[in-house]
């Protein structure tokens, strides 16, 4: 990828889609627009539209599955597989961190500063929605850093 492809797609973001499995639609509910603040969209009685930082995803409910997964070690921490999420400007992480906390939800890697001093320093924290999906925000002081080697 050549910088001007960086500078391009950091100026041109569309929106992402993401469909993922989640064992009850009222808890979905509750956790994505009651604790990370996610508008509701459309609905059925088997999915529920959320929309995350201006991205679309959506709850799909499925019958409860063994989503244990892997770890994969980052920086010397186990990152589950899979998970999603969004990166965001820093008062915006530091803001979902607090929002997170206070609803007592538990941090599978508490928030921390991932690569610090190095070459695409980041802000991470991890946690999971009450269907056991694993989610991941990150925080980039400059966002020409996302894609950093």
């Amino acid at each position: 990828m050549t910088n001007d492809h960086k500078v391009t797609y950091m100026h041109a973001l569309t929106p992402f889609h993401i469909a993922f499995p989640v064992t009850d639609l009222v808890e979905a509910r509750r956790f994505y627009g009651g604790v990370l603040g996610c508008p509701e969209g459309r609905s059925s009685s088997e999915w529920v539209d959320f929309e995350l930082f201006g991205h679309q995803i959506v709850a799909h409910l499925q019958p409860a599955e063994d989503r244990s997964g892997v770890d994969n070690l980052v920086d010397g921490h186990h990152v589950p597989v899979p998970h999603f999420g969004v990166i965001l400007r820093p008062a915006q992480w530091k803001a979902l961190a607090n929002r997170v906390r206070n609803a007592k939800v538990t941090f599978r890697i508490e928030p921390t500063t991932r690569f610090a001093g190095e070459s695409g320093e980041q802000s991470t924290m991890f946690f999971l929605d009450p269907s056991g999906n694993a989610l991941e925000f990150k925080a980039f002081s400059d966002f020409s850093q996302i894609f950093a080697r």
